[in-house]
């Protein structure tokens, strides 16, 4: 009996997208939920991991940082070889990795979204204190900043409380170079699902329904990852954006109840939306 005769591979040229981030070993947020995204929204995922968390949907147990020199090898090793047409860039830690991460996109004619992850939403600070001030050096290098209220109230030495709050914010980081800035406001009750981008100095609020779910882990990752994805694909920041955040709203809305915790939002949500119907029975 003869063999099967081979079939031609059908090959695909699809852009990449780079994430500089830190390793979630609950697969929630950080590395796992950026790759995730890209693959959701069919763009190939590349990473340089800064550190490494031990963590579930309770909480963060441990975090050991890899050392700079390994994420500056990292990037440029992936620069050199892969097609990469957008970066992003998310937990960093120290200053080493600030630094380190700084110089190595610098070069990059690519757009860069860097998500300073420096306060949760909760307020809980998730970078070592000396490295606050170094987090400035990353701004002026971003297509794009995604600050949450309370990362904008220290990036921009500005209190954000309410609307008013976030717009001086965005105003004043935009006048020192930013070249775009969206503030997440789900940090206050109040605007949660309410968001805010200014491109140029012109402001623009952006609105969604906000979703009744516990289940919202890694949602800042992946709206920063969404965004970079698009921006990959060939959007302009405003389209990424909007685009971006209906892709979190509907990962929101299939959240993932797993772990005895929070857990994350949904990320394959467009087939499920498509069947309309759950991936498993629930429990």
């Amino acid at each position: 009996m003869s063999s099967p005769t081979p079939q031609p591979a059908q090959l695909l040229q699809p852009p990449a997208a780079l994430s500089i981030a830190g390793s979630d070993s609950g697969g929630g947020a950080g590395i796992q939920a950026d790759l995730k995204t890209f693959t959701a929204l069919q763009v190939h995922g590349c990473t340089a991991i800064t550190c490494i968390t031990a963590q579930n949907t309770c909480g963060v147990e441990r975090v050991d940082a890899l050392p700079a020199a390994a994420v500056s090898a990292q990037v440029a090793a992936v620069c050199r070889d892969l097609p990469v047409a957008a970066l992003k860039t998310g937990m960093l830690l120290n200053s080493e990795l600030i630094e380190a991460t700084a110089a190595a996109i610098a070069p990059l004619a690519i757009p860069r979204v860097i998500d300073p992850v420096m306060v949760s939403r909760a307020g809980a600070v998730l970078l070592e204190h000396e490295a606050i001030a170094a987090m400035a050096t990353l701004l002026p290098l971003a297509s794009l900043i995604t600050p949450n209220v309370h990362e904008a109230a220290l990036l921009s030495g500005r209190p954000v409380e309410d609307r008013a709050g976030m717009e001086g914010a965005a105003l004043a980081l935009s006048e020192r170079g930013v070249a775009a800035v969206l503030i997440k406001g789900a940090g206050i009750p109040a605007l949660r699902g309410v968001d805010l981008l200014c491109t140029g100095g012109q402001l623009r609020w952006l609105e969604s329904p906000a979703i009744d779910t516990v289940h919202s882990h890694g949602s800042g990752c992946t709206l920063a990852a969404a965004i970079t994805a698009h921006l990959a694909l060939g959007l302009g920041v405003a389209e990424a954006v909007v685009a971006a955040k209906q892709f979190v709203e509907g990962g929101l809305r299939h959240g993932l109840a797993i772990g005895s915790g929070p857990g994350p939002l949904c990320h394959w949500h467009a087939g499920l939306e498509l069947s309309d119907g759950p991936a498993t029975p629930p429990r």
